[in-house]
């Protein structure tokens, strides 16, 4: 009973410190929030297998291939031209406005998008918080809600220099990863393919046509 009540009170100071390093934009926030959750496993003696890193399997990649060009045409054809409307301002993508034709700059996004973001960002937004919530709050319906929303939530706000478009795209792109994981059994492998895929293909398009922001 002490051990179980340890570990909720040690989720609940996890996901104290995980939200202000986000919010606060602490350093790189994905990073910072992945050397907590490294100090986390290891006292709880708990491998990546427990934030939903199941078996590779090489089927995932063509799925996530295919769920991330869906994925890219919804966006840009139509959550962004109506968020575009509803919030009077586009997402803001000053990261992109000088990669268009810059091969090295291109090559290096790339690599973040893979790296950074899909890999990090999903072990974090998608593994870790979602499973440090549902230590604190129990596996209940609510508790499942809350540990999709939370982290959705803060994966936007991670995202706020994008402005308004940008936190609410944002949001919507965390929760179909989510879902993602989901219609995989948990494996957050397919995840973690889907958003590097769906990072590769809009980084791919900026180069050759500058940031887009949504096709009407």
């Amino acid at each position: 009973m002490k051990k179980e009540r340890f570990f909720r009170l040690l989720a609940l100071a996890e996901l104290a410190a995980a939200i202000a390093a986000i919010l606060l934009d602490l350093l790189l926030p994905t990073l910072v929030v992945l050397a907590l959750m490294t100090v986390s496993l290891l006292l709880r003696r708990e491998s990546l297998s427990s934030l939903g890193f199941r078996k590779f399997a090489p089927r995932l990649i063509l799925s996530a291939f295919l769920l991330a060009l869906f994925w890219t045409m919804v966006d840009f054809g139509l959550i962004l031209p109506l968020l575009n409307r509803l919030t009077g301002g586009a997402r803001k993508l000053a990261a992109y406005e000088t990669l268009r034709g810059d091969t090295a700059q291109l090559l290096g996004l790339l690599a973040l998008g893979w790296t950074l973001a899909a890999l990090g960002e999903e072990t974090v937004y998608r593994g870790y918080l979602p499973s440090r919530i549902t230590a604190l709050i129990g596996n209940s319906t609510a508790g499942r809600a809350l540990a999709v929303m939370i982290p959705c939530v803060l994966f936007g706000l991670a995202h706020r220099e994008q402005g308004v478009t940008g936190v609410a795209v944002t949001v919507l792109d965390a929760l179909f990863f989510t879902w993602v994981r989901s219609r995989n059994g948990g494996n957050i492998w397919a995840s973690v393919l889907t958003h590097g895929f769906l990072n590769t293909i809009g980084i791919t398009v900026f180069f050759f046509t500058g940031p887009l922001y949504g096709l009407w």
